[in-house]
């Protein structure tokens, strides 16, 4: 504190510069107020870019200002917001510029459980208008996962627990991510852990335990925290809470998919028990023994009866075979006289034909009774061709072998169509068994044939050929004479007519075409 040099007119009253005054200000306030806590409510919150955060404490009677500091903002134990009734711990400090003064905070708190419970409930409303809390958002719990997730702290009975409980009831793989479970940034190592379940490569848990021992309000908050809240909603892995005692109701428990008393019910939650499942399967596999047997019964039964009502397969085969050899004795009598029969009836038309020796016979017959013309006349006509210019017959022999090859021919054709014909006849009578009148139809077209064949054959016959005039020169030997040049004159031949053979003398022609004598 300075005294002015010059003395003062208004006695001894000191006199101060403002910045002396206001330093002096400072200095008392700190000194004085070292380091306090101050309870009210917050209000006047702004947060800048900077990262401070400026915000005022009201109660009845006052207000004071308040500031913390970017650094402080992290280690501050909470997130205050407008309208939290909190403790603030800092330092009274004076700004000298504006004479003011506020309090540098640099740790919070609520203050008392009612203001912890009338913020956790303002939480608990806003989170259940976003949906957070519906049941259509809960996933089932696997029945037995091959991994469990555990995020609690790595001291303390809680870990424990559930690794005793899940050995116990089916010994499963548990895989730890290790978190502070209160204090200041507990819920944000909280939330990172469950993010990073999430997304753990290559093996993922099948489920999910957040889990810590009792405690007070205070020491429970970190899972009333919004960002470990929203880390649960978001996790693709079910999630099984199991904060505090049975008593203890945290934000969380609404959120998960299943809630646990005690973390030893997590873990019972989390796997089966491993002698419940063999007793179910055993006595599932006793039901279905006997519900298999029960069947086996009853189709046996059902099996029996109608084998009952069944006929006595040995007599109906012997009834069969009786029936058989019965019916083969009958067929043995009455095959014999069916093929008689039949062979009677094929035999009856082929009686009343005519033999073939027969119908050759009346042919040749009716060929002989033929009226031939006289033998001069006969002669004369031969010569007439002999010496006509346009006559070029072949010589008689080959004439006459000519006839014979066809006379051959068609004596051969004619026998085997008789042959055809009778068989054929024979078949359709086997076949259809004729009626008389088709018989005789039968008959008539045979006939027919048999007609048309000999005329042929009787158009063939070398008779015919010798029947128009021509003669057949033979020698005395009997071979046919073809040339003038092959006989001498006076030599003896046999003319063979259609109607016998006679003796001749060959002669020359005079010039006039008179016989030489």
């Amino acid at each position: 504190m300075m005294e002015s040099d010059e003395p003062s007119a208004h006695g001894n009253v000191p006199q101060y510069s403002v910045s002396e005054i206001s330093g002096a200000i400072k200095r008392t306030l700190e000194s004085g107020f070292g380091r306090v806590r101050v309870r009210g409510e917050v209000t006047e919150l702004k947060r800048y870019a900077s990262g401070h955060v400026y915000l005022s404490l009201k109660d009845e009677g006052g207000k004071i200002a308040g500031v913390i500091w970017r650094g402080s903002v992290s280690r501050l134990g909470m997130a205050p917001e407008n309208g939290n009734e909190v403790i603030a711990t800092g330092r009274v400090s004076a700004y000298g510029e504006r004479s003011s003064y506020q309090l540098i905070i640099d740790r919070m708190e609520f203050a008392g459980e009612g203001a912890l419970l009338a913020n956790i409930e303002r939480l608990r409303r806003r989170l259940l208008d976003e949906g957070l809390f519906a049941p259509e958002r809960k996933k089932p719990i696997p029945f037995l996962p091959m991994l469990v997730g555990v995020i609690t702290s790595r001291s303390g009975a809680v870990l424990h627990d559930i690794r005793t409980t899940i050995a116990r009831r089916f010994p499963r793989d548990v895989l730890l991510w290790p978190v502070p479970v209160q204090g200041e940034g507990a819920a944000a190592r909280i939330a990172a852990a469950i993010e990073g379940m999430s997304v753990r490569q290559p093996r993922r848990p099948d489920v999910l335990i957040v889990a810590r021992g009792g405690g007070s309000l205070e020491d429970l908050m970190a899972f009333n925290d919004e960002r470990v809240l929203h880390a649960v909603a978001t996790c693709p892995i079910p999630v099984i809470s199991a904060v505090g005692h049975e008593t203890d109701t945290t934000l969380i428990d609404l959120v998960s998919d299943r809630r646990a008393p005690t973390p030893t019910a997590a873990a019972e939650m989390a796997v089966p028990l491993r002698s419940e499942l063999v007793a179910d399967l055993a006595h599932r596999n006793a039901r279905l023994t006997g519900a298999l047997i029960r069947i086996m019964q009853t189709d046996r039964a059902r099996l029996e009866q109608a084998a009952a009502r069944l006929p006595d397969l040995p007599a109906l085969l012997d009834s069969a075979r009786m029936r058989l050899e019965d019916r083969s004795q009958r067929l043995d009598l009455a095959l014999p006289s069916f093929v008689m029969r039949a062979r009677s009836r094929l035999d009856a038309p082929g009686r009343q034909l005519p033999s073939p020796e027969l119908l050759i016979g009346r042919s040749r017959a009716r060929l002989q009774a033929l009226p031939l013309p006289a033998p001069d006349v006969l002669m004369a006509r031969a010569r007439a061709r002999l010496t006509s210019p346009a006559a070029h017959l072949p010589p008689p022999d080959l004439m006459l072998e000519r006839a014979r090859r066809d006379m051959n021919a068609a004596s051969a054709a004619l026998d085997m169509a008789w042959q055809r014909g009778i068989q054929n006849f024979q078949l359709r009578i086997e076949r259809q068994r004729l009626s008389p009148e088709v018989l005789k139809s039968t008959i008539r077209l045979q006939r027919a044939r048999l007609d048309g064949l000999g005329s042929h054959l009787e158009a063939v016959s070398p008779l015919a050929i010798l029947s128009r005039g021509y003669a057949l020169v033979q020698d005395s030997r009997g071979r046919p004479v073809t040339s003038a040049q092959a006989q001498p004159a006076n030599g003896r031949v046999v003319l063979s007519f259609a109607d016998g053979e006679r003796g001749a003398k060959l002669d020359t022609l005079s010039s006039q075409g008179d016989l030489g004598l």
